[in-house]
């Protein structure tokens, strides 16, 4: 085995355990707040269910290529995988311990090719403000009333047929955002893999993710559980169908990868926000700095994101 082939593997199983752990809690973090009191190897046995369908679908219906043909601008390098290719995923680990709400899109991809950043921050961009957007907008004008009952009623005994709901939409918003951020992880193998690769690839995944949910989210959980209602198994449901549907509609746009972070990040900003004007709990003062905290910590991600993209082929490149 070639250092470069040690290299590409290495990269895959850095990168695959550092976004399961980042960003598949900001995606599932709602469902994880909502059903805490659920033994945590049925949650994983659901999510892992669907992350197996999306990635094989992926694989089978693109040719050998499970990201979804959205590789498509990130061709694997000319020399093969460098020692500086690896280096991101080692930094999101970092952040990650410290809870910040990374973009594993700009940390990783970026590297491989920085000539696209400038459409991935257009397109995440882009994505930030609809999601906080529509969010104002529909928690304060349209479903406002359907918030506050749900925060009367707290405590209080919920129909079952919203478990159903909520589950439903999970596996919904699941599925999306594997479809935008599995080129993440796999822009480390070749853009055709093998059925032997396939499979040992899926055990990694699948087995990574049992143990985030064996310790329900981790740091990036906190954020979560810091917006009022997210363990709510109504407000995650309305969370988690609106993220999915943002997300679709990007993947409907073009190929070109977008920071699901800040989908997600502007999702919960615009609730928060609609919610401190409609009930004045908690109040805009203390959500305006939740959400710029927020922000702040994303910046800090794309600072660094951009930082390593061009300077470590720089660095390297002195060698």
């Amino acid at each position: 085995m070639t250092i470069t082939e040690i290299l590409m593997i290495v990269g895959f199983l850095l990168a695959g355990y550092s976004i399961i752990a980042n960003d598949s809690i900001q995606t599932l973090g709602t469902f994880i707040a909502s059903n805490s009191k659920r033994p945590w190897w049925l949650l994983w046995a659901f999510a892992g269910s669907v992350l197996t369908a999306v990635v094989l679908y992926g694989w089978f219906a693109h040719s050998g290529d499970p990201a979804y043909g959205r590789l498509e601008k990130f061709p694997v390098p000319e020399g093969g995988i460098q020692w500086y290719h690896v280096v991101p995923p080692f930094a999101i680990l970092l952040l990650t311990r410290y809870g910040i709400p990374v973009s594993t899109t700009f940390l990783i991809l970026a590297v491989f090719n920085p000539n696209n950043i400038e459409k991935m921050l257009f397109k995440s961009g882009m994505g930030y403000l609809l999601a906080f957007v529509v969010a104002i907008l529909l928690y304060r004008f349209v479903i406002q009333k359907t918030t506050e009952y749900f925060d009367k009623t707290k405590g209080e005994p919920i129909p079952s047929y919203w478990i159903v709901l909520q589950w439903f939409s999970t596996a919904f918003l699941w599925s999306q955002w594997l479809i935008q951020d599995l080129a993440n992880i796999f822009v480390y193998l070749p853009r055709e893999i093998s059925a032997g690769s396939m499979v040992l690839a899926l055990v990694f995944l699948v087995g990574l993710q049992g143990i985030i949910f064996l310790q329900m989210g981790g740091a990036i959980q906190k954020i979560v559980n810091s917006k009022t209602g997210t363990a709510d198994i109504r407000a995650a449901t309305i969370i988690d169908f609106l993220y999915a549907i943002i997300l679709l509609i990007f993947k409907e746009w073009s190929n070109m990868p977008m920071s699901t972070t800040w989908v997600f990040l502007g999702l919960l900003a615009g609730r928060q926000v609609a919610i401190s004007l409609h009930m004045y709990k908690p109040p805009l003062s203390e959500t305006s700095k939740i959400v710029c905290s927020d922000i702040a910590k994303a910046l800090i991600g794309l600072v660094i994101s951009i930082a390593l993209a061009l300077g470590l082929p720089l660095l390297a490149s002195q060698f």
